[in-house]
């Protein structure tokens, strides 16, 4: 027999509007994400410009909103003006953060053209590793100046007339990390960012600004980074980043279940200190939280060593994690947090897109395929509208070493009231026992089902492959009913579910 899991859900209860720049991902010169990724010239199904027209149906099947460039490690010490004017005068570069070669035949001119046909908003990082202030102003008047000035008609020059107009801008990548290129001090990247930052404004005042935050909560120096980054630029930036990868660790799968409750209580911690300072400063401005990289990510195994020595290839395997069942439903739980937390996370960004930790797999020269990974994050991007709720939940616990005891179940839900449309996005957590859903949904008038999904596996380490890439993926789940104004079902053990409902005509 299951257990319960009772939702408390009513239409007052809202936090914050869905924010499309949730569903945003990540981009990087990193491994096979670009070459043989997005841009494969020679791919029997690649457009002019050499973009595979697979992969651009694939992040538009995936619903990505905005896709952050050119990295992460890559960005600290990346020179833009590489990546631009004719491909031949290109120079080749060792990437220092990959112990890779970089072409730089896709510099920030492709990248727009490949985000304008993907259909997803740009969003740009600027070197504050290596580079600082003119640099970033020099990669600003490229992409966003009219024509008239140095580098914009540099641009025109280039094939493209038009101001990019790129509103998102990453003030560098993961400073506090001693893996960085450029590595700094809280206080010294504080000083630049803030210059930077305000030098930019200078520019263009309507710009959207995100500086670094510490880049884990497990880091000695998050929290204090944080508070001295934040006391410095509060005035000139609107959000600030955050960023958090999970895996099962040592057989720890309970712990790994769990996940989500340590992005929460990163979420909230990063807003503590945020809001901390608006107090000691008097602002009245909130800054908001970028969580501008998220994702499962096995460190440890081997495909997430890069090259070393004298071995400096282009675009090789690295971090190209197979995901099973079970990363799934963790990952679906994972943007369950990030919209329970609608109301201070105004971006986020999954990464990345393709091969790299991702949910597009490619071949070279071959077939595209979707990850389990792709399912969760599509679905909650093509229904979260509206509002989302605030959603009380009643279920068993389960015992794990990180968190002590855990939920079984964790839950939010979105309501577009003008169409009436009731989204809910559960997940059983438990490992052992199906969970029984009951849910009492009156106070949303008269609803009819429209469909129940549920991505769940008998065995949580199955994985899809390319030549099985349909083993993992969503079902109906006909045990869903409605009667009443009361939702029941049931929810298999380490399951992610999507339950859509709409005010009956």
């Amino acid at each position: 027999m299951s257990s319960h899991v009772t939702l408390t859900l009513d239409p007052a209860f809202r936090v914050a509007p869905v924010r499309r720049r949730t569903f945003g991902a990540f981009v990087e010169h990193l491994g096979r994400c670009v070459y043989t990724g997005i841009f494969e010239p020679e791919h029997p199904q690649a457009d002019a410009q050499g973009f595979r027209t697979d992969v651009l149906a694939l992040t538009r099947e995936l619903g990505v909103s905005s896709v952050r460039y050119p990295g992460g490690n890559f960005v600290s010490g990346y020179r833009w003006e590489d990546g631009v004017g004719p491909v031949e005068d290109r120079p080749v570069r060792h990437d220092l953060a990959w112990h890779s070669s970089d072409p730089n035949t896709v510099g920030i001119d492709e990248f727009v053209d490949w985000a304008r046909a993907a259909e997803v908003e740009p969003m740009y990082a600027v070197n504050l590793g290596t580079r600082g202030v003119q640099e970033a102003l020099d990669v600003l008047e490229y992409a966003n100046a009219p024509a008239g000035t140095h580098l914009s008609d540099q641009r025109g020059a280039h094939g493209h007339d038009a101001p990019h107009d790129i509103r998102l801008w990453c003030l560098g990548n993961e400073m506090d990390g001693p893996w960085q290129i450029g590595h700094k001090t809280a206080e010294e990247y504080a000083r630049l960012a803030t210059e930077t930052a305000r030098a930019m404004r200078m520019e263009d005042p309507d710009l959207e600004l995100i500086v670094c935050g510490s880049s884990s909560s497990s880091m000695d120096t998050f929290g204090a980074w944080e508070n001295t980054v934040l006391t410095e630029a509060y005035d000139h930036v609107d959000m600030i980043s955050a960023h958090a990868y999970y895996s099962e660790k040592d057989g720890d799968q309970a712990s790994f279940l769990a996940s989500a409750d340590d992005m929460d209580h990163f979420i909230d911690s990063v807003v503590a200190t945020a809001d901390h300072v608006r107090a000691k400063l008097k602002r009245d401005k909130r800054i908001m939280i970028s969580f501008d990289e998220w994702n499962i990510w096995y460190q440890h195994r081997a495909e997430s060593r890069p090259p070393s020595g004298d071995d400096w290839p282009v675009a090789p395997v690295l971090l190209e994690d197979v995901y099973s069942a079970q990363d799934a439903v963790v990952f679906g739980n994972l943007l369950i947090s990030l919209l329970r937390h609608s109301d201070r996370v105004a971006s986020a960004s999954l990464a990345q897109l393709v091969n790299v930790i991702a949910p597009i797999m490619t071949e070279p020269g071959g077939a595209a395929w979707k990850q389990t990974t792709f399912h969760p994050f599509a679905l909650t991007s093509q229904h979260a509208r509206g509002e989302v709720l605030d959603v009380r939940l009643d279920a068993p616990a389960f015992d794990n070493a990180r968190f002590g005891t855990s939920s079984a179940a964790d839950a939010v839900a979105t309501w577009d009231e003008a169409d009436g449309a009731l989204a809910v996005f559960v997940v059983n957590r438990g490992a052992d026992a199906p969970l029984a859903l009951d849910a009492e949904l009156g106070s949303f008038g008269d609803l009819e089902l429209v469909e129940a999904l549920t991505l769940h596996h008998e065995d949580p380490y199955a994985a899809n492959t390319k030549d099985a890439p349909d083993t993992v993926v969503p079902a109906a789940n006909d045990s869903v009913a409605i009667a009443d104004g009361r939702l029941t079902g049931e929810l298999p053990a380490i399951s992610w579910s999507l339950i859509r409902l709409a005010r009956r005509a």
